[in-house]
């Protein structure tokens, strides 16, 4: 995403306008597109403030309310599958694809990998050469 122009630059602009030129007068002199322009004076009518919206998705996730049942879910089973995850999740009401059950459990550093039967983690005497 590109920046968004920058504060004093969309004041001129609608200063420029104010004072009576037109909005492709503006556009030309400010060397900006006229839907700049346009924009501008919408957003100035509409709200009075020229600020920038955020760009980029809300902060969070939608599973951030159910942090903590998620956590605890997974410490009583660790072995949960994301399947099984999204399967319970959707009981409680909460539509969500595994992908986005995988990201969360990532950024709360907890792992949902099931181990294959009978494999464990090698310990240090088990490896060769050890």
């Amino acid at each position: 995403m590109g920046k968004p122009h920058p504060m004093e630059l969309r004041e001129r602009v609608v200063a420029f306008v104010n004072e009576g030129n037109s909005n492709r007068e503006a556009a030309r002199h400010f060397r900006v597109s006229p839907r700049f322009v346009n924009n501008m004076m919408i957003l100035h009518r509409s709200s009075g403030s020229l600020r920038p919206a955020r760009q980029g998705p809300p902060p969070g996730s939608k599973l951030s309310p159910h942090g903590e049942w998620i956590s605890e879910r997974v410490a009583l089973h660790g072995e949960v599958t994301l399947d099984e995850l999204c399967l319970e999740l959707a009981e409680r009401g909460i539509d969500v694809h595994r992908a986005t059950v995988g990201r969360f459990l990532h950024r709360l550093g907890l792992s949902n990998k099931k181990k294959p039967q009978g494999k464990r983690a090698a310990q240090t005497g088990d490896r060769p050469g050890a």
